[in-house]
């Protein structure tokens, strides 16, 4: 197929290639790919209808569960799309404008998926620890409130990204051997000093993102030295359930993208196509795994999505 008159030294456009080395298979790859975005969206969708039209589902909880929903849909559809019309129509033209958005849309979210993931542990820990307080503690306004700062954060620390970007000279070749502008391959584009954008880079993932784990180490921390106190084996059953799923997602997210991110520093001898596959699977997978795991385990949840998809399923037939 044409590309569409684009060439690598054309200034107002980058040139994503898709996966190195396996341009002949990328039509194969992209049927998983399709099929995970698709189970992911109708998945998260079915999720936020679920809880906007159960009146009993407005709590603290299930809002979270929708933030977490609506930045899994944002991830994947900022990455996914353009992935597919390269590997379909062989659209690899992305202008630099596009290209820093997407940079910037895609970490901002990622980062606020990180601050959702921590209210979800402090959730938790109020659940168990202080249960008769939790009404009082986590109302619905305050988990709106602490999910307005957790954006109001992701944007004032991913968006110097594409700032510094804006000001750097890019070589001539403009190809980016990446489904998506990954941070760390554009840097690698500049033909300038990007020392402050490297070191600014490992500043956002160590500091701020460690600084979450950390934050979510001490809740399950205090979760589990208040399990360790109940007696009743029914009780400690009933509260590592609790966690369970959040434990889940956390595993899904911060291990791929910490991976992700370090591999393009130091992982020097990591096949491209690997590291570009896993990198994409980070935004999939999460996605379309969170509400299953969500829906299996959360018993009230699964109860209203079986009785609205019924109650859907009888509309459509009559």
């Amino acid at each position: 197929m044409a590309d569409f008159n684009l060439t690598p030294s054309d200034p107002s456009t980058f040139i994503l290639n898709g996966i190195p080395g396996l341009e002949a298979a990328h039509i194969w790859i992209s049927i998983p790919f399709s099929m995970f975005f698709a189970i992911g969206l109708l998945g998260n969708v079915m999720l936020l209808f679920v809880v906007v039209k159960e009146q009993t589902l407005h709590k603290p909880m299930y809002l979270l569960l929708c933030m977490l929903a609506l930045t899994d849909i944002a991830t994947s559809t900022s990455v996914v799309p353009k992935a597919l019309c390269i590997f379909w129509f062989n659209l690899k033209g992305i202008t630099v404008g596009g290209c820093l958005s997407q940079m910037f849309f895609l970490y901002a979210v990622s980062m606020m998926q990180s601050a959702v993931l921590v209210t979800m542990a402090f959730d938790r820990y109020v659940a168990i620890c202080n249960p008769l307080r939790y009404a009082t503690i986590l109302s619905n306004a305050r988990i709106a409130k602490l999910g307005f700062l957790g954006l109001i954060r992701a944007v004032l620390f991913i968006l110097p990204l594409p700032l510094l970007l804006t000001r750097q000279p890019f070589c001539a070749n403009r190809i980016i051997l990446h489904t998506y502008c990954e941070h760390m391959v554009v840097v690698k584009m500049s033909c300038g000093d990007v020392s402050v954008n490297r070191m600014y880079g490992l500043v956002i993932t160590f500091v701020v993102l460690g600084l979450d784990l950390m934050l979510i180490a001490l809740s399950y921390g205090l979760i589990l030295r208040a399990i360790l106190r109940i007696s009743s084996k029914i009780a400690h059953e009933k509260a590592f359930n609790t966690c369970t799923a959040h434990i889940c997602v956390m595993l899904m997210s911060y291990p791929p993208f910490f991976y992700s991110t370090l591999t393009h520093r130091f992982g020097q001898g990591i096949a491209p196509h690997i590291h570009i596959i896993l990198a994409n699977l980070y935004f999939l997978l999460p996605s379309m795994l969170n509400p299953i795991i969500y829906g299996v385990k959360n018993k009230e949840l699964f109860e209203k999505v079986v009785k609205c998809t019924a109650r859907m399923c009888f509309l459509r037939g009559h």
